[in-house]
């Protein structure tokens, strides 16, 4: 499993879980935690968006992202088509993986490393600056799932 955060300038951090690794509220803080120090007195304003999974919404996380001072965008449950993660980076990443086969988890590390690397800052930032527009397709199709192409 990938875990991934990301804004309009490129990656901030990702880390691949082991096999069978569930998300925990524990885990996530944790992993806010380590993209909270990656983003320290690198950025003033943090504009946080996230699912309504179990893990995001534990009163530990809500008061972890209180502390940290970002700001929550909300948006409505299950909706990957609202997600950039889901419709854009993961799916660039899909078609970039497609059948490819990796000898061990280094291999895999190491490719994954390349790709988010060679993908330049405007691959990142028009998804970025495109979210509202996104979203206001959905709010004009009263919520229908929104398929690009």
């Amino acid at each position: 499993m990938l875990s991934i955060w990301w804004d309009a300038k490129g990656t901030i951090h990702r880390e691949i879980l082991p096999a069978g690794c569930t998300i925990t509220a524990d885990l996530y803080g944790q992993q806010l935690d380590r993209v909270a120090a990656k983003l320290h007195e690198k950025q003033d304003n943090v504009y946080f968006l996230h699912d309504n999974a179990r893990p995001h919404v534990a009163k530990s996380i809500r008061e972890k992202l209180l502390k940290l001072g970002w700001f929550k965008i909300p948006r409505p449950p299950y909706s990957p088509d609202l997600a950039p993660t889901d419709y854009h980076l993961f799916r660039s990443l899909s078609n970039y993986l497609r059948e490819k086969n990796f000898h061990d988890e280094n291999d895999l590390k190491t490719d994954l490393a390349n790709f988010f690397d060679r993908k330049s800052q405007d691959f990142y930032e028009t998804r970025i600056l495109s979210l509202p527009e996104h979203w206001r397709k959905v709010i004009d199709s009263n919520g229908a799932y929104i398929v690009e192409t």
